[in-house]
C-alpha cells in the first residue's frame, strides 16, 4: 500500500491537474469550537430559519458522521469567475457569482477523481460539498487553505474568497497540513461597512435575518423593511465580497462575460414551475416551491425605477394571484415604484 505521505502528494496534485485552484488536508477529528459556535449562534436567533449546517450540528462537525472510521479530509477550492458586470437593465435580476454557473458541479467532479484513487489504493471515499454534511470552511481552515474573513468567508492568500469550497472523507491516514494561514484582513473592515443591511454584527459573525443572501432564499415573506434593500437580487449577495480588496487584481482580470449574471425577472413570472426548476433547480429554492423565485422578481421590478407600463402591468396582474404571498409583493412593488425614486441606503444595525 501507498506510503501516506507519498498518497498526500499525489492526491493534492491530481486535485490541481483536475481543476482545482487549492488542495489541503486536514484530520478528521470533529470540529468541536465550530460545533459551539453552530450552537451559539443558533441560540441567539442569528442562523433564522437556515437548516443546512445548522440542522444537524453533531453530524456537520463530526466527518465520522459521514464516514464511520474517517481519519483525514482532503479538502479542495475551486475559483469562481467573477468579473465586474454592468449595471443590469430595468427588468433584469442580479444572480450571485457563485450560481451563475454549476460550479458546484464542477467541483464535485474534481473531489470525485481524488475520491477514485483514493478508492483505487484501498480505502473508503466519500465526497461532501454544499450540503448538510460538513462545515466545509472549517475543514479549508483546518487544511491550511485560507482564513476566516470578517464577512465569515474563507478567503485564500492574495486571492480572496471568489471560491466554492468542498472535501472527500476518507479513513486513508494522511500528513495533515501543519501549518495554518494567517488572518490577513488586518484593520480592514470594509465588509462591515458595505453591507447593504448591517447583517455582519461583528467580525466573522453574521445575522441571517438581515442577510440578503439568505432573504431571498429563505421561505415566507421578505420583511418589508428590507425589500428596498434586495435592490435587484434574484439570488444570493455578493456585496461583501465586492468590496474586499483580497485578490482585486485577479477578478479585474476575469474575462468580461456576463453569462448566467442577469436574469429576466418577466420572464420568471410568466414562466411555469417547471419551467423554473428546470432553469433554476440547482438553486436552493425554499420547498422547491417556485413561487419564491417569483416573489424575488416581484420585488426586483419593484425596485426598477424606469417607470416601464409593461411592469407596471405585469405587477398589476399579480394583484389577483391565487397566492396571498405574491399579491403581498406585487402590491408592494406597485406601491414602491409610485414613490419617488431616492436611494437605497444602507439598514442601521439596531
Amino acid at each position: 500500500m501507498t506510503e501516506p505521505a507519498v498518497l498526500a502528494d499525489e492526491l493534492c496534485e491530481l486535485g490541481r491537474r483536475s481543476g482545482l485552484d487549492a488542495v489541503g488536508i486536514a484530520d478528521a477529528s470533529p470540529f468541536i469550537e465550530t460545533r459551539r459556535h453552530l450552537l451559539e449562534r443558533r441560540d441567539r436567533g442569528l442562523a433564522a430559519d437556515m437548516q443546512f449546517t445548522y440542522r444537524n450540528p453533531e453530524r456537520s462537525t463530526d466527518p465520522q458522521r459521514t464516514l464511520p472510521g474517517a481519519r483525514s479530509l482532503v479538502v479542495g477550492a475551486l475559483r469562481i469567475p467573477a468579473p465586474r458586470l454592468a449595471a443590469p437593465a430595468p427588468d433584469e435580476a442580479r444572480v450571485a457569482a457563485y450560481a451563475r454557473a454549476d460550479h458546484y458541479g464542477e467541483l464535485r467532479r474534481s473531489l470525485e477523481t481524488i475520491a477514485d484513487r483514493i478508492r483505487e489504493r484501498g480505502w473508503h471515499a466519500r465526497v461532501v460539498a454544499d450540503d448538510n454534511a460538513l462545515v466545509d470552511r472549517e475543514a479549508a481552515v483546518r487544511a491550511g487553505i485560507g482564513w476566516y474573513g470578517k464577512n465569515a468567508n474563507v478567503l485564500l492568500p492574495g486571492r480572496g474568497s471568489w471560491f466554492v469550497l468542498g472535501s472527500v472523507v476518507t479513513d486513508a491516514r494522511l500528513p495533515a497540513s501543519t501549518e495554518t494561514v494567517r488572518d490577513g484582513c488586518g484593520t480592514c473592515d470594509r465588509c462591515i461597512t458595505g453591507c447593504p443591511t448591517g447583517a455582519i454584527i461583528e467580525p466573522g459573525v453574521v445575522d441571517a435575518r438581515r442577510c440578503l443572501a439568505w432573504l431571498v432564499q429563505a421561505p415566507g415573506s421578505i420583511p418589508v423593511e428590507f425589500r428596498r434593500a434586495v435592490g435587484d437580487r434574484l439570488y444570493g449577495c455578493d456585496d461583501c465580497q465586492e468590496v474586499c480588496p483580497v485578490g482585486r487584481a485577479e477578478r479585474d482580470g476575469d474575462p468580461d462575460s456576463g453569462a448566467g449574471a442577469n436574469e429576466s425577472a418577466a420572464w420568471i413570472l410568466g414562466a411555469s414551475d417547471p419551467d423554473l426548476l428546470d432553469r433554476f433547480g440547482r438553486w436552493y429554492i425554499a420547498e422547491r416551491d417556485p413561487g419564491y423565485l417569483r416573489r424575488n422578481a416581484l420585488i426586483v421590478l419593484g425596485n426598477a425605477v424606469d417607470g416601464s407600463p409593461e411592469i407596471d402591468a405585469l405587477l398589476h396582474g399579480y394583484t389577483a394571484s391565487p397566492d396571498p404571498m405574491l399579491r403581498e409583493h406585487a402590491e408592494w412593488a406597485i406601491l414602491n415604484r409610485s414613490r419617488a425614486t431616492q436611494p437605497c441606503t444602507r439598514i442601521a444595525t439596531p
